[in-house]
């Protein structure tokens, strides 16, 4: 197996790995609070958009590992 194939395959586990941290930190500081009528939302926006920048850098290791296994 070429070293280029190995890292792509590596980038590709990194990229999965990483989109799905950024998938869970955002739905865990995500919550709304609805009391007597009235709707709150208590989100953590830094820790959301800190969500944002992992799942952006896993598309992107993604899309790099799935080009370096591609090419010939």
């Amino acid at each position: 197996m070429k070293t280029t194939k190995i890292i792509g395959m590596i980038l590709l586990i990194v990229g999965i790995f990483s989109t799905f941290i950024g998938a869970q930190k955002i739905s865990e500081n995500s919550a709304k609070i609805k009391a007597l009528g009235i709707e709150l939302d208590v989100s953590n926006e830094k820790e959301q958009n800190e969500g944002v920048v992992y799942i952006i850098g896993g598309i992107i290791l993604l899309l790099s590992g799935a080009y370096t296994i591609g090419k010939k």
